[in-house]
């Protein structure tokens, strides 16, 4: 005989039925699930709580949409507008604490998580019906265009924001500066921890300029904020940490990459703000001119060939490539990237991130790309003999592939590729065309302002601009480069020291067969592969940002400053041999 029917706590008659009795069964069932549970969560040092009966107000499970209370298997089931109370059946999982930590700060509210069984679980989602309507919660930043606007009002200028810094509640800080940095059209923003404040730095059009200090006090709510909102780990400030959000605007969104490394002094948070609108950047609008202009486009039409970007970190290769893409991307095109990380996703593309932790990295991703039968293929960077390898071949095999390489300007990639060990015969039929570039700030056009530089600049940029090559087009007579005329940074309310936005100075350094008789002798250096691109027609850097400078699109500061001195080596007359 079953013992349940000896179990005093039943008080079977004998007219219930076999319904009444099981429910009866299952309730002890259940009584006995929530003891255990609740035992096993007190030993933990767990909160525990029995939700079933409980009422709870459509605030609170609101604060959670039922997707997520299904995947995470957490419910709220107290709100109260300060504090709100979570329950969950793995309240030990990282998951489930970082997704309560996301909700919490995204309402300004303090926590508390605790054990449930299943059962309470249930009960909760099946009210998720009798609630009209579950509105989202977002738990990353929304900055939409009211909040811009509001900027523009109560920060103008960057002067603005260091006051206003003063003014914001600690929870509203992060936002304050991240709108602010949209409005400044900010690249990179730095918040660095210091001895005694904490710094904030922003970087715009290239240039890192201090904003202000925040006390120091308030450094771990900031730190906090950050890493809640990029999925980081709270307490772990002793390793270098990356993560990212994104930031929703009415026509757009923007992706915030995060780094974070320990220093002396706490820790040096990094945000890198990527503009999805960025991508829209025609190949037409990049700065290039002239026979520049038509080498490249003539080259990125090629069916294979490797046309490959040079310059230090920050000076727009990325950025051409993608306009690169975008120009050859259409239906009848298969184009495949691989990046580390993707920066900005392009439609009718596919994109591949590298993860070096799991074994998945350029080389053999490069490999798994090539079977998928590309047109097109873009590495994000080429570091190494296998990767260098891959894609020489696969653009010798009926591929157009597009890459960066590190090197200090365009003819200096190809003893670049050999210092790797590629091999000279594949090197020379492969390369279509480098692109060596750098980034200058725009002059305002609101108060730049018309000037004649000193004797000995002026001097020096007639000799520079005298020997563009005859095959570039761009040369001019000795007349019309004493007709030149320059602007200088002034300043105003509607830039950042006299300069706003920024725009490309390149040089393109495209395959000879002179250059290719030297690549296959094995005997090339960056100053002769210069040399001969000059002769052969090759406008440099330098003799770019100075056209710009004559055309009041930036100044000659910004041209000498960005540009390296040694392409002057190579408008020289070539050393005589005996």
């Amino acid at each position: 005989m079953n013992d349940d029917f000896n179990n005093p706590h039943l008080n079977v008659s004998s007219d219930e039925t076999a319904d009444a009795l099981n429910k009866k069964l299952s309730s002890i069932n259940q009584d006995d699930r929530e003891l255990e549970t609740e035992i096993t969560a007190r030993a933990q040092g767990l909160g525990y709580i029995n939700l079933r009966g409980l009422i709870i107000s459509a605030d609170a499970i609101a604060l959670i949409p039922k997707e997520d209370a299904l995947a995470k298997q957490v419910v709220c089931f107290f709100y109260n507008g300060s504090t709100c109370k979570f329950g969950t059946i793995n309240p030990a999982a990282e998951e489930v604490i970082t997704y309560c930590q996301k909700i919490a700060t995204a309402h300004n509210v303090s926590y508390q998580l605790y054990q449930i069984t299943p059962a309470s679980l249930k009960e909760v989602i099946r009210a998720y019906d009798k609630v009209p309507k579950i509105r989202e919660t977002q738990t990353d930043i929304r900055v939409t265009e009211d909040d811009l606007e509001r900027m523009k009002k109560e920060v103008s200028t960057l002067n603005d924001l260091k006051n206003k810094l003063t003014q914001v509640p600690t929870t509203e800080i992060i936002t304050l500066i991240i709108a602010s940095a949209l409005k400044f059209d900010t690249s990179d923003i730095h918040i660095e921890a210091e001895e005694n404040d904490v710094k904030l730095r922003l970087r715009i059009d290239g240039e890192l300029t201090t904003i202000a200090t925040i006390p120091k006090d308030l450094w771990q709510k900031i730190a906090s904020r950050v890493k809640l909102l990029a999925g980081l780990k709270l307490n772990l400030t002793t390793k270098p940490q990356d993560g990212r959000f994104t930031i929703f605007l009415s026509k757009s969104k923007i992706d915030v990459r995060v780094s974070t490394i320990p220093t002396f002094s706490g820790e040096s948070i990094a945000m890198r703000l990527l503009h999805s609108s960025s991508v829209g950047l025609q190949f037409e609008e990049l700065g290039l001119r002239g026979k520049s202009f038509q080498n490249l486009e003539y080259n990125i039409k090629r069916p294979n060939g490797m046309i490959v970007a040079t310059g230090p970190t920050g000076s727009g290769k990325t950025t051409t490539l993608y306009a690169i893409l975008n120009k050859l991307n259409d239906e009848k095109t298969k184009i495949i990237t691989l990046e580390n990380p993707i920066e900005y996703k392009l439609e009718g593309i596919n994109q591949s991130q590298i993860d070096n932790s799991k074994g998945y990295t350029f080389s053999d991703g490069l490999k798994s790309i090539l079977r998928q039968d590309p047109d097109i293929v873009m590495v994000g960077e080429i570091r190494d003999l296998e990767t260098a390898d891959v894609a020489i071949n696969a653009a010798l095999t009926g591929h157009l592939m597009v890459s960066t390489i590190h090197t200090n300007s365009a003819a200096g990639a190809i003893p670049r590729f050999l210092a790797m060990g590629v091999k000279s015969f594949l090197l020379a039929p492969a390369i279509n065309a480098v692109i060596g570039q750098r980034l200058v700030r725009r002059l305002c056009s609101n108060c730049k302002k018309k000037y004649t530089p000193d004797e000995e600049t002026l001097t020096k940029v007639k000799n520079i601009l005298a020997k563009l090559p005859e095959q570039s087009g761009e040369q001019l007579t000795p007349e019309k480069i004493d007709a030149l005329e320059f602007y200088e940074a002034i300043g105003c309310d509607q830039c950042h020291n006299g300069y706003k936005g920024r725009i490309g100075v390149y040089e393109i350094f495209t395959m000879n067969e002179e250059i290719e008789k030297m690549i296959l002798a094995g005997n090339v250096s960056e100053y002769d592969a210069e040399r001969i691109a000059v002769q052969q027609g090759m406008v440099t850097m330098i003799q770019d940002g100075l056209l710009k400078a004559s055309e009041g699109i930036t100044s000659l500061e910004e041209a000498f400053s960005k540009t390296h001195d040694k392409t002057e080596q190579a408008l020289k007359e070539p050393p005589k041999t005996e």
